[in-house]
């Protein structure tokens, strides 16, 4: 039966151990730590809540946060990672158990002190990234009832976004940059509309769906494949919104430092025209 090795309790919930496969690892659980010393085994079938902290910063990083932590945040976090990575069904990012652990910590001290932080992109998370979004519903659930803690719907956004960020191995800093940058595209749209698209409408999701695709196109760099009539036809028959979706375009390859494939103007005309429609029937 395999096992892993203690080579140090750093509390009563948290260990680092020796994998026989991943080297160090970070395992957490109720008690695990309670009377164990470097050397003593712990079988890998009893270990649940196990991750891989590959970078030795990341393990500094790790350990120097826990002094400052709750035993019991610390073990409810293990719980909501855990419920995190068998619902993605892939392997998280590493960061995620510093980076989440230390973001709840913040807020949770923050709403004991009734300080608040509004999300200006919690809508757009909700649509964006739909089953992150439930994950992160679940993990604030799990920290109100275990912790007596309300961290409020707008929490549940920001620790989406992380959730998301583990799942693409994308910094998180950059996936805020993304639903900022994607906000700020929905706002040249409406004003340059005069329409305020309603929030909970088929087609708002749609635009917010389109332009994350169109990002994450740019970002990887794949080829949009160009239909030069349909180029033509739009610019001809729809100047307004061609023009609209031409400055979408420059937004993002000034904001994401890439360059934008011009199908993604044709294809964008077409989100931006049905728009354009829904306010003159609105109206």
């Amino acid at each position: 039966m395999s096992s892993l090795q203690v080579a140090k309790a750093l509390n009563n919930n948290v260990i680092i151990g020796m994998h026989p496969e991943h080297s160090e690892v970070v395992v957490i659980g109720k008690g695990i730590g309670f009377n164990r010393r470097p050397g003593d085994l712990i079988t890998l079938d009893s270990v649940e809540k196990l991750f891989i902290l590959k970078s030795h910063e990341e393990q500094e990083q790790y350990k120097r946060l826990l002094p400052e932590l709750d035993e019991k945040l610390i073990e409810v976090i293990g719980e909501v990672l855990h419920l995190v990575q068998l619902q993605a069904k892939k392997p998280l990012n590493e960061h995620i158990l510093i980076a989440l652990t230390d973001h709840i910590a913040f807020s949770i001290n923050r709403q004991k002190q009734g300080i608040t932080i509004h999300n200006p992109f919690l809508y757009e998370t909700r649509e964006i990234y739909p089953q992150e979004y439930k994950m992160a519903e679940q993990a604030v659930s799990m920290i109100r009832e275990k912790m007596d803690v309300d961290l409020g719907e707008d929490e549940i956004g920001f620790v989406a976004l992380h959730i998301y960020s583990a799942m693409t191995n994308q910094h998180i800093s950059e996936v805020r940059k993304d639903s900022r940058l994607i906000a700020d595209m929905v706002q040249v749209v409406e004003t340059t509309l005069d329409y305020r698209i309603p929030l909970l409408s088929l087609d708002y999701s749609r635009l917010l769906t389109h332009l994350r695709f169109a990002i994450e196109r740019v970002r990887r760099g794949e080829i949009v494949q160009e239909i030069n009539r349909l180029d033509k036809l739009l610019n001809e028959e729809y100047p307004e919104m061609y023009m609209l979706a031409w400055k979408l375009t420059k937004i993002m390859e000034k904001r994401l430092r890439k360059p934008v494939y011009p199908a993604e103007v044709s294809y964008l005309t077409m989100h931006l025209q049905r728009l354009s429609q829904r306010k003159e029937q609105g109206e």
